[in-house]
């Protein structure tokens, strides 16, 4: 499996201990009493030194479950052996916990901390001891059908059953010496199996010196088996007795489970204090090791971190020698969104992730991965992540993206920290850009959330021109030549471009589809500087802004957005390959696209865009959109 958080942090002793760093994970508590009582318990084993304690965990028992089949009367023999063992470990396991006062030698019983509570866990009532030890075996079978699981000594009626078991071979020796004398037949032998019970067996050369009250029993090929009065009598006691023996053992394996079930209550306490301790021991050898910190909790909301590490991929880095390289993060009333742009590859998920996981290891009560670490009350993380779709439910990738963000608006509060990483890039570039600026907005006026906004539409790096508390960064990334390295720093401000075409590059891409890419990239960007239109996507909520929505949005998306027959074949100056600069358009509009005598910009942008259309292969949607942009370019040029 991939590295992941748990696989990072588990390094329980114990199943038990496992199994409830697992659920610390799936549910961290939003009460920040809980995270900083553990967070004293991990300081406490970390300044006396949580190797010890970890030793002797290794050697405890799974006693949540073995609690949870004794009240299911499932528990296996070899389980309760388990037991007994771990309740005769606890007072040395007792002794290792941190003691608060030197002169309190019960071991960690004053104070009302974590370990304290632990520690009074950890002397459930000796009676649980006594009853299992005097009942089981030291060493008992696996399974109760087995026999020998208890002990002996524990019932004066199975040692009895048990007796006649154990004299079973030396009456067989002696039964067998007394009819070699009797009979004169040396190599005759008194033996037993499962489906004949006990028999003499003598072989086929010596049949006829057999005495006369031998009865046959069963023919071989080269011997013959026969019983006698006296070893049946034996034989009908032999295996009574048996049969008694194992009734005995489950009557008293019954008797036993009776007993403890007044004691799962404290069984249960035991098993969930000892996972406890193994998690708190793990948490603190993982902080210790890593090289974290402790977390301080303020009341005001923010989220303030110095130097913060993605963990998993800090590991991963770290196995092949590479350093990981650390940002930081600040979050309060004044900036309470970040726009993060910047090219693929370059780090703006990490950031955002590490962001999240620091949040969460700290709402746990584990130590982060950071230099420091500051944060104020967090209700819950959202996030919208990657891409996914749901074809069972006819759900595509950009319904669940919008579903996933829908969720994320309703439920976002001040209090909460918001992950929405390229969020409309399921649909074109009109619809994504309006999307994306809209939910922006409505995370930073309506919901007032914490929020990480990675984008590529560089349109939307514009909002914190309008929104105060918004603040652009990126990640930073250098050229050299036609290759780019990416310096996985965040830096303030904008990014000046997405490096798509070089990230394609290190991709593997083939030479002549990257030179056709460069091409197209050449004529876009030369279109944009072009256009000297700019429409306001960041008029917020109000409605005095003026214009419909629609239309503001079909003709931003105009700064950016390539004709819709970019054909790469055409070159750079896109002579050959298209439509003549007038054909398919009405009288008023080729006056429109025609040049005037005096070169004007604007002109010469909605002549291209006109010379580039190619109708026939325009969809309703599109031949929409594209006269929308038409009507923009001809009221710039008029």
């Amino acid at each position: 499996d991939s590295p992941t958080v748990l696989s990072l942090l588990d390094s329980c002793r114990t199943g038990m201990g496992s199994r409830m760093l697992r659920q610390w994970l799936v549910h961290p508590p939003r009460d920040r009493a809980i995270a900083s009582a553990r967070l004293g318990a991990i300081e406490q084993l970390l300044a006396q030194g949580e190797q010890p304690l970890r030793e002797a965990l290794r050697h405890v028992s799974d006693v949540q479950r073995i609690a949870s089949r004794i009240a299911l009367r499932q528990v296996r023999p070899r389980e309760l052996a388990g037991l007994r063992e771990t309740l005769a470990t606890l007072p040395a396991l007792l002794a290792l916990l941190p003691v608060n006062d030197p002169g309190d030698v019960s071991g960690a019983l004053s104070g009302d901390g974590l370990l304290a509570q632990a520690a009074a866990a950890l002397t459930p009532d000796p009676a649980i001891h006594q009853l299992i030890a005097a009942t089981i075996a030291p060493e008992p079978a696996v399974l109760l059908r087995d026999g020998g699981v208890i002990a002996d000594g524990c019932d004066p009626i199975l040692d009895e059953l048990r007796g006649i078991s154990t004299n079973c071979d030396a009456f067989l020796l002696d039964l067998e010496a007394r009819e070699r004398a009797r009979s004169g037949i040396t190599n005759l032998r008194v033996q037993f199996n499962k489906v004949h019970g006990f028999y003499i067996e003598v072989s086929a050369g010596q049949a006829s010196k057999v005495p006369e009250d031998y009865r046959r029993r069963q023919t071989l090929k080269n011997a013959e088996r026969y019983i006698t009065p006296e070893l049946k009598t034996f034989e009908d006691k032999a295996l009574s007795a048996q049969e008694r023996s194992l009734a005995r053992e489950k009557y008293l394996f019954e008797q036993l489970l009776d007993a403890l079930q007044p004691h799962l209550g404290a069984l249960t306490a035991l098993g969930q204090a000892l996972a406890q301790l193994d998690v708190l021991a793990a948490l603190a050898e993982r902080g210790r090791t890593l090289a974290w910190c402790a977390p301080q909790f303020v009341k005001h909301p923010c989220i303030e971190i110095e130097r913060g590490r993605h963990p998993v991929v800090e590991a991963r880095l770290a196995e092949s020698g590479t350093a990981f390289i650390a940002n930081d993060c600040r979050l309060d009333a004044s900036r309470s969104l970040q726009l993060i742009t910047g090219p693929n590859m370059g780090g703006k998920s990490t950031y955002m992730r590490q962001v999240a996981l620091i949040v969460l290891l700290a709402s746990i009560g584990s130590f982060v991965p950071a230099a420091s670490c500051r944060l104020g009350p967090i209700d819950a993380i959202h996030t919208r992540i990657g891409a996914a779709d749901d074809l069972a439910n006819a759900q595509s990738t950009f319904m669940m993206e919008m579903s996933e963000a829908a969720a994320i608006l309703h439920a976002a509060t001040p209090h909460s920290l918001v992950l929405m990483d390229e969020i409309g890039r399921g649909t074109s570039t009109f619809d994504g850009l309006a999307l994306a600026s809209a939910i922006a907005s409505h995370l930073h006026d309506k919901s007032r959330a914490f929020t990480l906004f990675a984008t590529h539409y560089f349109e939307l790096t514009e909002l914190p021109a309008r929104h105060a508390r918004a603040i652009n960064l990126h990640v930073s990334a250098a050229e050299a030549g036609q290759d780019i390295v990416f310096l996985h720093a965040i830096e303030a401000g904008p990014a000046s471009r997405s490096y798509g075409v070089q990230v394609a590059k290190l991709a593997g891409m083939p030479a002549a589809v990257l030179k056709q890419a460069r091409a197209a990239l050449e004529k876009l960007e030369a279109r944009q500087r072009e256009a000297d239109d700019q429409i306001d996507l960041f008029g917020g909520h109000d409605d005095d802004h003026g214009g419909s929505q629609d239309g503001q949005r079909r003709g931003a998306a105009m700064s950016d957005e390539s004709d819709d027959d970019l054909s790469v074949d055409q070159g750079v100056d896109g002579s050959g390959g298209g439509l003549g600069e007038n054909a398919g358009l009405s009288g008023r509009q080729a006056q429109h696209a025609a040049p005037a005598a005096a070169p004007d910009p604007r002109h010469e942008a909605l002549l291209a865009a006109l010379t580039d259309l190619q109708p026939d292969s325009l969809s309703p949607r599109e031949a929409l959109d594209v006269l929308y942009r038409l009507k923009l370019l001809a009221s710039a040029a008029t």
